[in-house]
C-alpha cells in the first residue's frame, strides 16, 4: 500500500486518549517505517472517554476526509441515570443529582422515540465547537461561561440495549449523522426523563461500511505495519 497515493486506515481509538493522539502516534509510526513524513487526517473526532472506531486517511486519501466525515455513524452508549456532569460525561465530577423512582422500561421506551428523526441539538459547552474562533472546551476551562447555539442533526435510531433499574442505568445502540454529539443526547434523554444522565461509556461501533471487526486494535499497529508492505 501506498501512503502517498492514498490509504484509508481504521484504528481503534482507545479509552482515555484524544483523537489527534491517537493521529499523533500512527503518523509517527508509519513516518518511522517509511522514512517521511506521511500526511494524515481523520474523519470524525471521537472524545478522550469514548473508544472505536477512528478513520484515518493518507496521502490524496486526505480529500476523502470530507465526504466521510458525511456517512452514518453507529454508537453504543451506557448513560447513568439520575445524576449530571458539566461536560455530560465522567470527564468531570457529579454536579446535581435527581430523582429516579418514577422511571420504568416503558416510560425510556416512549421518551427515546421522542429523539429519533430531525431534530435540535445544542453541543455540549465542553467541545470543540468554535466561538469567535476559540475552542468552546478552552474557553469552559478558562472559566469563561460558554452559551452554543442549538444545531440540526439526524438520529435515524434508538434501540434501548438493556435497562438495568437497579443502578439506574441503560445501554442505547444509536445510529445517527454527522455533528451528533451522544453526551448531550444523554443529557436531553436524562432531562425529558425527570432525571438528569450522563454518559458513563461510548464506543463508535460503526462509521460508513466500517465496523469495529474492521479496525486495527492500536496497541497492535506496529504489528500490523510489519504484516503489511507499506510505501
Amino acid at each position: 500500500m501506498n501512503l502517498r497515493e492514498g490509504v484509508i486506515i481504521a484504528v481503534n481509538k482507545p479509552y482515555g486518549m484524544s483523537s489527534f493522539g491517537a493521529l499523533a502516534r500512527v503518523r509517527y509510526l508509519l513516518s518511522q517505517h517509511v522514512g517521511y513524513k506521511v500526511k494524515i487526517g481523520h474523519a470524525g473526532t471521537l472524545d478522550p472517554l469514548a473508544t472505536g472506531v477512528l478513520v484515518l486517511c493518507t496521502g490524496k486519501a486526505t480529500k476523502r476526509i470530507e465526504s466521510l466525515q458525511e456517512h452514518t455513524k453507529q454508537y453504543l452508549a451506557t448513560l447513568q441515570l439520575g445524576a449530571t456532569t458539566p461536560s455530560y460525561d465522567r470527564e468531570h465530577n457529579i454536579d446535581a443529582r435527581f430523582e429516579t423512582s418514577h422511571i420504568t422500561r416503558e416510560m425510556i421506551d416512549t421518551t427515546l422515540l421522542q429523539f429519533t428523526g430531525n431534530i435540535m441539538q445544542v453541543p455540549p459547552a465542553y467541545s470543540a465547537c468554535k466561538v469567535n474562533g476559540d475552542r468552546a472546551y478552552e474557553l469552559q476551562r478558562k472559566g469563561r461561561v460558554v452559551e452554543l447555539q442549538a444545531k440540526p442533526i439526524r438520529i435515524d435510531e434508538i434501540l434501548l440495549e438493556d435497562f438495568d433499574a437497579g443502578q439506574m442505568t441503560l445501554r442505547i445502540r444509536v445510529t445517527c449523522g454527522k455533528g451528533t454529539y451522544i453526551r448531550a443526547l444523554a443529557r436531553d434523554i436524562g432531562s425529558a426523563l425527570g432525571s438528569g444522565a450522563y454518559l458513563l461509556s461510548l464506543c463508535r461501533t460503526r462509521s460508513g461500511s466500517i465496523s469495529l471487526d474492521d479496525c486495527i486494535d492500536f496497541d497492535r499497529f506496529p504489528e500490523w505495519i510489519a504484516e503489511n508492505e507499506i510505501e
